[in-house]
């Protein structure tokens, strides 16, 4: 295993520069009763650089998710008598996804069938970039095929419980209780980007890894983990690859975490306040 302790930068943005050429995200996202998912993953994204964000939606909180943020736009999705996104969504969503960067799937979806007909869908699509969190990850564990299927290049973003699911479902061994170990092999053996998070995040692709340090235990908040998907999403867009957003993604995340924590403190920290402190975060780090 190779140890990375280098941390990413974003370019420079040239003086002429336009929104299109900082990334096309569409982020594919909540239900009846989650709708902050999907608003907090869209408004992460913004302030992590995005030039253009898109979320797809459920017809029927589309109203409450766009009011929630002016700065990205919405797209209908139909959707079952759960409130969850059905199988006749597929139709629109092969039709937005060529004039997309960067695909989001999870946050807040739930685990209905067509939420998993979307995501086999998604994972079967050749070239495309694709980060999976959320119920994405917990119906990817349901799978016994989905390796053998995929063809997305893939971000995987699961907390310590998502990770022991999805091992299941690849290895019939137990899963190590060294969490570096868990992250470099469950990445090697399906060929994708892994993020574990929890304290100490650890990223892993093929045989490299890098372990967070940033951040604090104010963040163990809900929506803290969409904030997360936002941000390594929209630097996906913005053409880093996937190793690099996703070692970028947890620094700033957990470096937000830890300005915020010094303002409110640890035990009032929501997931906004890590967003509210993007922009300090990425000065920061751009120095």
């Amino acid at each position: 295993m190779q140890k990375i302790t280098t941390i990413p930068q974003l370019p420079l943005r040239a003086k002429d520069a336009h929104k299109g050429m900082f990334g096309k995200v569409l982020i594919i996202a909540g239900s009846r009763g989650m709708t902050g998912a999907a608003a907090i993953a869209g408004r992460a994204a913004l302030r992590s650089g995005a030039g253009l964000v898109r979320v797809a939606t459920p017809a029927s909180v589309l109203p409450i998710v766009a009011s929630i943020e002016p700065c990205y736009t919405t797209i209908p999705l139909p959707e079952g008598r759960d409130g969850q996104v059905s199988a006749r969504a597929i139709d629109i969503i092969l039709s937005v996804i060529e004039d997309n960067d960067v695909i989001a799937f999870g946050p807040g979806l739930g685990q209905s069938s067509g939420v998993k007909d979307v995501l086999y869908l998604l994972i079967g699509c050749k070239d495309l970039r694709l980060v999976i969190d959320a119920d994405g990850l917990n119906c990817l564990a349901k799978s016994v095929s989905w390796i053998r299927h995929r063809k997305a290049s893939i971000i995987l973003t699961p907390h310590p419980g998502e990770m022991k699911r999805l091992w299941g479902s690849v290895f019939r061994t137990a899963i190590p209780s060294d969490r570096v170990q868990t992250a470099v092999d469950f990445a090697h053996e399906t060929d994708c980007t892994i993020v574990l998070k929890g304290a100490g995040t650890v990223v892993a692709e093929g045989e490299k890894f890098y372990h967070n340090e940033t951040g604090n235990p104010g963040m163990a908040t809900a929506g803290s983990g969409d904030v997360l998907t936002g941000i390594i999403t929209a630097l996906v867009g913005q053409g880093l690859s996937h190793f690099e957003a996703a070692v970028l993604g947890v620094y700033i995340h957990g470096r937000a975490g830890d300005l915020a924590a010094a303002e409110r403190g640890q035990i009032s920290l929501i997931a906004t306040d890590i967003i509210d402190s993007l922009g300090k975060a990425f000065q920061e780090q751009a120095q």
